[in-house]
Parts: structure tokens; sequence; C-alpha cells
């Protein structure tokens, strides 16, 4: 699947887009968050990491596949 980080998500992964192959079946954004913060240690340092599937917020039970467009969207602050 295509993973597209903003922000200082970008920032921890070092690229805009990540691949991430979830296998045949469909895996759960929990599970998701998991394996990428053993592969991205920094990013469960953030106070809150949301995820968005096809352009919609997904929760921990939102199943995602290969075919899924994702996006890891970190706190943000401003005025």
């Amino acid at each position: 699947m295509k993973i597209i980080s903003f922000g200082v998500a970008k920032e921890i992964t070092g690229a805009l887009f990540i691949d991430f192959d979830a296998g045949e079946n469909p895996v759960s954004i929990a599970e998701l968050k998991e394996n990428l913060f053993i592969r991205y240690p920094g990013l469960k340092k953030l106070s809150m990491l949301s995820v968005a599937v096809n352009n919609e917020y997904g929760t921990n039970e939102t199943m995602v596949t290969n075919e899924d467009e994702v996006a890891l969207i970190p706190p943000v602050s401003g005025g």
C-alpha cells in the first residue's frame, strides 16, 4: 500500500511516500501503526497520530489492504 506521511511524520520517516506490504489479508489500522512504530520508532513518540484511509479518517479498527491509500497525519499546531 502507499502511505503518505505529512508534517513531523514525514520528518520521522524521511519520506513523503512509504511503501508497505500488508500481505494478502486486510490489517487493522492498529496493526499497521504497530508495524510502523517498529520501523520508525519516532512515530510512537507523537502525542497523537491520525490515519486516513482513502481520504477519510479511520479508527484503530478500520481495516486496510494493499489497494488503499493511507495518510499519516500528526498533530498540528498553528495560530
